[in-house]
């Protein structure tokens, strides 16, 4: 048997030695599409933040960074743009500050937009280079199944992040077709309406849409001794901003960091996985 000779990597390209753990898993070819490659993660909370680092420390070249949202002190627990000093300022412009430091020679965009049917185009449609992924971490349901018929429509790959909110145990988190998730109740409602209003597969079809789930029960959220018997007050820096705010929400879960966090990372490794493999 002949040995294959394989086509040289591209000029351009360079390894940095920040890139040289995760080099040494996917090889000058893999780091060479990394770096090539734009992503967008949309929806930049508990999940999203962690995401879009676990893709930028990754060597991603390109990436939009998605969310009209202010950073709120009750962020704290579980976003990375939660710190002293940033409450208050875009979340989308902090993150873009944080990842810049952490790859300067990326092209990091912060887009201060709330993703619905009137700004799709300029999230998924954007100057210069195509979206090679999309994250879709958004938590507004309606929001949520726009972004994911509409990346099937243009044939852009996504991963979806479902309910990570009411959980408390990591190892229950999974990664399967959308199609086919157990126990969360936010991925049942996503795919009724996708099979309802978008035309998506009825049955046990697949919707070859790759989704990160949690098998655990959401529990239901705690009284705090602040609530005075009167229950969550919203306490947001933009106060209601007539899209996705508290008093829109029927019930506001708890969440745990190292939770939403793992989310975050399982679709980050999904996109970083279908990029290096891609032909």
């Amino acid at each position: 048997m002949t040995n294959q000779t394989l086509p040289p990597v591209d000029e351009d390209y360079k390894l940095h030695r920040r890139f040289d753990r995760i080099g040494r898993l996917v090889g000058d070819r893999g780091m060479a599409k990394l770096f090539g490659s734009r992503v967008a993660v949309i929806g930049l909370g508990g999940v999203g933040s962690f995401a879009a680092e676990s893709l930028a420390r990754s060597g991603v070249g390109c990436l939009d960074l998605v969310d009209f949202d202010l950073v709120c002190i009750t962020n704290s627990n579980r976003q990375l743009q939660a710190m002293k000093g940033t409450i208050g300022k875009s979340k989308a412009e902090v993150l873009a500050e944080r990842l810049s430091m952490v790859n300067p020679k990326a092209q990091v965009n912060a887009v201060q937009f709330f993703y619905n049917d009137r700004t799709s185009e300029r999230i998924l449609k954007p100057e210069g280079q195509p979206l090679d992924f999309v994250v879709d971490a958004i938590d507004n349901v309606t929001a949520k199944c726009h972004l994911l018929a509409t990346c099937r429509e243009l044939g852009i790959p996504v991963v979806c992040s479902t309910g990570a909110s009411g959980r408390f145990d990591p190892t229950c988190i999974e990664v399967g077709d959308l199609a086919k998730t157990k126990v969360d109740p936010l991925a049942r409602d996503v795919r009724k309406i996708l099979r309802t209003q978008y035309n998506f597969p009825t049955g046990k079809r697949k919707f070859q849409i790759p989704a990160v789930f949690s098998t655990e029960e959401p529990a239901q959220p705690q009284e705090l001794t602040y609530d005075n018997g009167e229950g969550f007050r919203c306490v947001c820096p933009g106060g209601s901003n007539g899209m996705h705010s508290c008093e829109k929400r029927a019930v506001i879960y708890g969440t745990a960091g190292f939770v939403t966090g793992t989310f975050g990372m399982v679709c980050a490794s999904v996109v970083v996985k279908s990029l290096v493999s891609a032909e």
